[in-house]
């Protein structure tokens, strides 16, 4: 097995290998990754942290070793934890600006080593936060298929990144994330942090927010926001109508 970490702030994992294909999500810097196929241009992968696989562009990584591998599958990197952190990469003097949620592979002191490139970070990583303000740190950030940064971000991609800078990882759809936790029977029950998972008319679950409390939730739909949710779902205060049916509740925590 051949493995891959990405040494760039953001890389498009895409459904297919073509630079047209769908955005099915993104690699974060430091994030690891097995490959389990090559094209000239492309590498098929599997992340380490949530098994999603996709395609990334050759040049979007770097090639890690099996030992180094596993050794952050053993003792995981430290996570950014602010909206933007930089790093300075001192080969070529130039800065990276990394998302929140970034891995800080092989970090020694302010420096984090990647192959052969040496990055130093320049300012606070910052620190685990209360999971309501790090969900409403992500507020007006804009819906992006795929996206899992304060950049543009999707549903799923929202709930997951929340809850990995609060300490828990949890797949990467709404689909798969509704298989997890535990059931709370009904919204009454809810409480801050529990997920709420909504369904289209066939049944499909298509939408997923984290509940403030049994009354609101906040969850990416055009942006990251705050609405209302009652028993049949979520009620838009912007279009004055319930958007999402709820299909259930889980809590992890």
């Amino acid at each position: 097995m051949e493995y891959g970490i990405c040494n760039i702030a953001i890389v498009p994992l895409r459904a297919e290998p073509s630079d047209r294909a769908e955005l099915v999500s993104q690699l974060l810097f430091g994030e690891t990754f097995e490959i389990l196929e090559w094209t000239n241009k492309w590498a098929r992968i599997k992340t380490a942290f949530d098994s999603y696989t996709g395609w990334v562009d050759r040049l979007q990584f770097v090639m890690l070793g099996h030992l180094a591998y596993q050794n952050l599958q053993r003792k995981p990197a430290p996570l950014t934890h602010k909206p933007i952190t930089q790093a300075w990469k001192i080969e070529d003097n130039t800065v990276i600006y990394l998302a929140a949620g970034s891995s800080l592979a092989f970090l020694e002191g302010t420096t984090c080593f990647i192959g052969n490139e040496k990055f130093e970070i320049i300012g606070e990583i910052g620190e685990r936060d209360h999971i309501a303000n790090v969900a409403k740190s992500f507020m007006n950030a804009p819906y992006l298929w795929g996206g899992r940064t304060h950049f543009g971000i999707d549903c799923s991609g929202f709930t997951q990144v929340v809850y990995r800078l609060c300490g828990t990882n949890i797949k990467r759809d709404a689909s798969l994330q509704a298989q997890q936790g535990e059931t709370v029977e009904t919204l009454s029950n809810g409480k801050l942090g529990d997920l709420a998972f909504f369904n289209n008319p066939e049944g499909k679950i298509t939408h997923v927010g984290i509940l403030l409390n049994n009354g609101q939730i906040i969850h990416a739909s055009g942006k990251v926001k705050i609405d209302s949710i009652d028993n049949e779902g979520i009620y838009s205060k912007d279009l004055k109508r319930h958007t999402h049916q709820l299909h259930s509740i889980r809590r992890f925590f």
